[in-house]
């Protein structure tokens, strides 16, 4: 059933708006465990308040003389964005992305995922707001790094990653909404872009216990909406700036799908009968055999060895909860593309017959739901080799603070 904002007869007392806002914000930062569960509370909302606090609204930083022209630039092309995103995507309007906040961070969040040795099923971690996901996220990397030493301590293998924004699913949004942050307001235009509509998704859908359901339909959506901003909106140095960029990843994003597809055909083999398992020499391989092809692949690239760096970070630490992380944000892309395309080819607006279409299938059984994407898509694999996600190789973007 989709997390949506509670309908109540009255408006609700400032404590237990508070206390529905903090269940959310912990929810999204992460799940919480039994050992540490009080810590992880505390942290978690003071985290989350602390971001709430360093935003300001837009126009405030608009009229500041000392902020620097180049931030308000960003501002405003973030404003036209926001804007778009529901005029014609029929995204929430609401107070979200409409203040912005300096954390003097690279990340707002770092997420820990985790994997078996010889699996990409993602360890989960629940929690009866947003159910059981695949990550658990802290506001300070230290504490992130921790939790990943203690899951590698119990024979998982564990991923770190920097998160550049996350949605609290419109829940604060009668404390301000979600803010641009520092940490992608100097992403190139339809990076900006993107981040922004796959963040609005969230608010529009979002179904418990089911991580790809929730990020591939939110990658769907600033997909989607990317495409139709840089083709009306974006100027001609905006489009040839973007399609190179997305050139690089989406060559880098099919490679990783490669490995994928051969990872999972070999943890699903088996060993033989009274045979050896010989599956971590062939994973080794794989794996060679995938920092092999990113090299020869790199080298076609060219240009300044800084603007890859991300792509080397990930490529160094790659396994199974690195392979596992993105297979979360891109796997069901396909199909929700094909309900849209359906959708869009009736007369009128195609998004609120898009977005009632998703709606209805997260009404579904987790497998019939994914049966129906599978189906929209061709009735083959769901899997897709050129999509993006808001976890997705950020560490090679300009520098965002100014």
């Amino acid at each position: 059933m989709p997390v949506t904002r509670p309908r109540v007869p009255r408006r609700p007392s400032t404590a237990l708006r508070t206390a529905a806002a903090v269940l959310a914000v912990v929810a999204l930062a992460g799940c919480a465990s039994t050992r540490d569960t009080a810590g992880y509370y505390w942290d978690a909302v003071t985290g989350h308040l602390r971001v709430m606090q360093a935003a300001r609204p837009v126009d405030q930083w608009l009229a500041e003389p000392a902020a620097p022209p180049a931030l308000k630039e960003r501002l405003q092309l973030a404003q036209r964005i926001r804007a778009f995103a529901s005029r014609e995507l029929g995204l929430p309007d609401n107070a979200s992305y409409r203040r912005y906040a300096d954390l003097q961070r690279a990340a707002v969040i770092w997420n820990v995922v985790a994997a078996p040795e010889l699996s990409l099923e993602l360890h989960t971690w629940c929690f009866p707001v947003a159910g059981c996901i695949g990550y658990r996220g802290y506001y300070e990397e230290a504490q992130a790094r921790a939790e990943a030493a203690r899951l590698q301590a119990d024979g998982l293998e564990t991923a770190v990653y920097g998160v550049p924004a996350y949605s609290t699913l419109g829940w604060m949004n009668w404390l301000g909404g979600d803010p641009l942050l520092n940490t992608f307001i100097g992403y190139p235009e339809g990076e900006l872009a993107r981040i922004v509509f796959h963040e609005l998704a969230h608010q529009v859908v979002y179904v418990q216990d089911d991580t790809s359901f929730n990020e591939s339909f939110a990658t769907a959506v600033e997909r989607l909406g990317q495409q139709r901003w840089l083709a009306t909106e974006a100027s001609e140095a905006a489009r040839q700036d973007y399609a190179r960029f997305e050139g690089r990843r989406r060559d880098f994003r099919t490679l990783v799908q490669t490995t994928r597809d051969r990872l999972r055909a070999i943890y699903r083999a088996g060993p033989a009968d009274g045979a050896a398992d010989d599956r971590p020499a062939q994973k080794a391989a794989a794996l060679a055999d995938f920092r092999s092809a990113y090299a020869a692949l790199r080298a076609g690239w060219g240009g300044d060895a800084a603007q890859v760096s991300g792509y080397d970070a990930w490529v160094a630490r790659a396994n199974n909860a690195a392979f596992g992380a993105q297979a979360a944000y891109d796997e069901l892309v396909p199909g929700f593309e094909a309900v849209f395309a359906r959708e869009a080819r009736a007369p009128g607006d195609p998004w609120p017959r898009f977005y009632a279409e998703v709606r209805r299938l997260a009404a579904l059984p987790r497998a019939e739901r994914r049966a129906a994407l599978a189906e929209a898509a061709g009735g083959g694999s769901t899997a897709t080799t050129a999509t993006t996600a808001t976890t997705d190789f950020h560490d090679d973007l300009p520098g965002a603070r100014f």
